[in-house]
């Protein structure tokens, strides 16, 4: 018996049976159990994501012998019938090699006629829109008035080209791309089946190459096969598909953030031996750099679990402003990669430009991270070997960055909220001399939350709040009203659980919003104090004397927000 590629061997047959799409599957699930089934559907997405799939099967369900339902039963002579593709009343119409009028006007003729074997008489149009407007024209006159046995099902992977009279008769599903994990999940499920061995960051490859398509997912899953020849192993699967492991983009931006040009080109030249598409290298890093990026925001890891620890390390290695233009770069990059010489030499300067626009290390310095790997040793120019150099003069020694993974959300908030002061803590206390709360307690409250030494949401609301009344032991604090959020009652609870213990008092504390914007809280005085320094600086560079001779010979001009 000849060999079946696993695209049509795996080819759904039920709606149980596909991969995602419950947005669709739901609807058409319910109309079908119902009853209110509309004459036309128009299902539109990329490639191999299911349209003539789906289509299918509504034809089975609306055709099969033992009803109208969304679980035909797959066996009578009708679902078989229509999966191998001989079913008289199913009419499978490839729309790109019936562009002609007279074509589609034939092929509509027979709408008028009864079923021969089925319930309904089901047209399955294909590539819908590269129809030409007279067979639009001539497809709009039976969509709007159709014969109640007849059933339209219609796919397009661009519905934009189709006339919106078209549109406007259809009830239109547009099917979604497969996410990473759903294709691996999926694929890995097929493999089980086959009973192939497999290494999980291998279909992660396939399903990142796939992008988005079951089908091409499958049809690179029977290319694996034949190239592996067994275990389908990630290494393999880098070389078939011609693409970089994530661990050599890891490695490159390691380098960028330790300032490592030397060992960051010598791992950019090579991937220049296994000849990539480095449009493709580009939406890796781009991809890697997303991944860093979401996690400084909110400590979730998007994508591979395998490359978590490495995450974790590059998020804490840079901050997220210094990501964001790592991300902006590369765009830029791979937006100028044709106008490059050569795209291995646009790739190379793309990370140059990362390497130069690296901000220089100030008072509040980003962590340099450990490289993963030793930079190579790199032949001079006189032909002997010479060893890597240091990152930098500055960074001789960069500082290892933990394993240990960032806090969870739940971790973070227990954090974050010391424990209210209770009845027992009193009780442990009441031998101790009693504490006082600090005199002019309004003028020395930025003092009195830095020596709190509070942090996360707590710390946030403290500092953009300002002490109204302190009378005994009742503080009540003001707040502007943009800030109301960080009054939260969690927030407010942590805040007076850390004054009551500095103080040995329990306190009540009421929080109230400010009528105006009089305030001055602690953060509007750094931000007072930040505005001042700036203004210092410009007036210093703006006295300097070789600046004004620069100006006076070039008409130069200064930007003031260039000045730090």
């Amino acid at each position: 018996m000849s060999y079946q590629v696993l695209a049509r061997k795996w080819r759904p047959r039920s709606f149980a049976e596909v991969t995602g799409q419950e947005h669709v599957l739901k609807a058409l699930s319910n109309a079908l159990d119902s009853g209110r089934i509309h004459h036309a559907y128009l299902f539109t997405g990329t490639r191999g994501v299911g349209k003539t799939t789906l289509g299918r099967i509504v034809a089975r369900a609306l055709n099969c012998e033992s009803g109208v339902s969304s679980t035909p039963c797959g066996e009578c002579s009708s679902c078989r019938e229509i999966d191998e593709g001989r079913f008289p009343d199913l009419i499978e119409v490839d729309a790109a090699s019936r562009t002609k009028v007279d074509e589609t006007r034939e092929l509509l003729d027979n709408v008028q006629y009864a079923p021969t074997r089925g319930r309904f008489k089901v047209y399955l149009i294909d590539e819908v829109h590269m129809f030409s407007n007279h067979s639009f024209n001539a497809l709009l006159k039976t969509l709007e008035e159709p014969p109640p046995h007849v059933k339209f099902l219609l796919a397009t992977t661009d519905p934009k080209k189709l006339p919106v009279t078209i549109l406007s008769r259809c009830l239109q599903f547009n099917l979604t791309r497969m996410t990473v994990d759903q294709l691996s999940s999926h694929i890995a499920g097929i493999l089980d089946a086959e009973q192939i061995d497999y290494e999980a960051e291998a279909l992660s490859l396939l399903a990142r190459a796939a992008g988005g398509s079951v089908r091409d997912a499958l049809s690179l899953v029977d290319q694996a096969i034949a190239y592996a020849g067994g275990k389908l192993a990630a290494p393999a699967m880098i070389d078939m598909l011609g693409v970089v492991g994530s661990e050599k983009l890891i490695a490159i931006i390691e380098n960028v953030v330790n300032g490592n040009a030397l060992a960051m080109i010598q791992h950019a030249r090579e991937f220049a031996e296994r000849s990539p598409d480095y449009d493709a290298v580009f939406g890796e890093l781009l991809s890697l750099l997303r991944r860093i990026a979401v996690w400084q925001a909110i400590r979730e890891q998007p994508g591979e679990l395998s490359e978590e620890d490495a995450i974790v390390k590059l998020s804490s290695a840079m901050s997220p402003e210094d990501c964001q233009l790592l991300y902006q770069l590369a765009l830029i990059g791979r937006r100028d990669l044709n106008l490059a010489p050569d795209p291995e030499i646009g790739f190379e300067m793309a990370l140059l430009r990362m390497l130069a626009f690296q901000p220089q290390e100030s008072g509040q310095s980003v962590a340099r991270i450990a490289p993963a790997t030793s930079a190579p040793n790199v032949e001079s120019p006189n032909g002997s070997s010479m060893p890597a150099p240091a990152a930098s003069k500055t960074a001789a020694a960069p500082p290892t960055i933990s394993n240990e993974r960032a806090p969870t959300t739940a971790q973070r908030e227990k954090i974050e909220e010391p424990p209210p002061i209770s009845d027992s803590d009193i009780a442990a206390h009441q031998g101790d001399a009693q504490g006082a709360i600090p005199e002019d307690l309004a003028g020395r409250w930025p003092e009195v939350i830095d020596a709190l030494n509070l942090i996360g949401l707590t710390r946030e609301f403290a500092r953009n709040s300002a002490v109204s009344k302190c009378q005994g032991d009742h503080i009540t604090l003001l707040v502007q009203p943009q800030f109301e959020k960080l009054a939260a009652k969690k927030n407010i609870a942590a805040l007076r659980a850390a004054l009551s213990r500095s103080w040995n008092l329990e306190l009540k504390l009421e929080v109230e919003l400010a009528q105006d914007n009089a305030l001055s809280t602690p953060s509007d005085l750094d931000r007072a104090a930040a505005a001042e320094k700036q203004k210092q600086a410009e007036q210093a560079i703006d006295n300097d004397s070789n600046i004004q001779a620069i100006r006076d010979a070039f008409g130069a001009t200064i930007e003031e927000v260039s000045a730090q």
